[in-house]
């Protein structure tokens, strides 16, 4: 089911256009990859659907229905540029924001308790803000975007200033928000991450979308026939009506071979014409990672837009 959509959205800057009729469906219950170079519109479509500003053209549909005022309260957005005040003391500002969200204050209090034990920072909650490291100013951000559990969250560059071990902490959050049935849109240039956690993305570039659908099945659109296989043969003996050989290197045991498959090929053929003929102790196939698919993309749409002649 499209929990969020966005229908043909356009935004124009001064003569900058920062959207170019931007179309994303957001399953429900699902986490949404945003994905982009900086600069490519991502933030300018968050703004658009947390109702920050309107688009001069299109709509975004909310559970089937034009988004409204109203729907911002069910909504927590992380912003990439954080906001929170730096003089003002931890645990008084989150109550102030959670308490702006509709939280009473005692139920405010019950829920930062429980979060700031979670993510290790209850004994700072007497410090002010500018006493707090990066990371850990990331952590009350996020506290505050989630408290009062609204069904759409947005996380934009969540794990900036973060080192590995935390995120890997706020990463297991973000899953565990998934399975207690959030939607989630995580904006990001980060690849890595996006193969991690992601079930869907959009690639924006130069204010369009260029790629979008399931992480899985892009994966696979995207393969080349790519095998790596590992033979205790010095020489791989290989029929070339089903391959040829791209490259060989040997390790301290095995010959690593990289052969590519002829598509009308299927896996199983292949492999059991090496069989035949080789000792083989690996055979994998290589699905390229969405780094490699990004910068692929990005870099086909440039190319075609540098020899593009009207």
């Amino acid at each position: 089911m499209t929990f969020l959509e966005t229908k043909d959205v356009v935004k124009q800057y001064s003569g900058h256009l920062a959207l170019d009729k931007v179309s994303v469906q957001i399953p429900e219950r699902k986490i949404f990859g945003l994905l982009g170079q900086n600069g490519a519109g991502k933030t300018t479509l968050i703004r658009i659907i947390t109702r920050i500003t309107a688009p001069d053209y299109g709509e975004v549909l909310f559970k089937n229905r034009p988004l409204a005022y109203e729907d911002i309260f069910n909504i927590g957005y992380l912003p990439e540029e954080r906001g929170l005040y730096k003089k003002m003391k931890v645990g008084e500002q989150a109550v102030y924001l959670a308490r702006l969200k509709g939280l009473s204050a005692s139920e405010a209090k019950n829920r930062l308790k429980m979060w700031f034990k979670k993510l290790d920072i209850f004994s700072w909650r007497d410090k002010k803000l500018e006493e707090l490291s990066k990371g850990m100013q990331q952590k009350v951000q996020f506290i505050v975007t989630v408290i009062h559990n609204p069904e759409l969250l947005i996380f934009d560059e969540p794990f900036s200033g973060f080192d590995p071990v935390n995120t890997e902490l706020l990463k297991n959050e973000i899953l565990q928000l998934k399975e207690q049935g959030k939607t989630i849109i995580f904006s990001t240039h980060n690849m890595a991450s996006v193969e991690e956690i992601c079930d869907e993305i959009a690639l924006i570039d130069k204010s369009k979308v260029v790629l979008n659908g399931d992480v899985n099945q892009i994966r696979n659109d995207h393969k080349q026939y790519v095998f790596k296989i590992r033979s205790e043969n010095e020489n791989l003996i290989a029929d070339e009506t089903f391959c040829k050989i791209l490259s060989q290197e040997k390790d301290s045991r095995n010959h690593l071979f990289r052969l590519k498959k002829n598509a009308d090929i299927s896996n199983s053929e292949f492999f059991y014409s090496l069989l035949k003929n080789n000792e083989i102790t690996s055979f994998e196939e290589e699905i390229p990672s969405m780094n490699e698919i990004f910068t692929q993309t990005v870099k086909t749409i440039t190319t075609d837009r540098l020899n593009f002649q009207p």
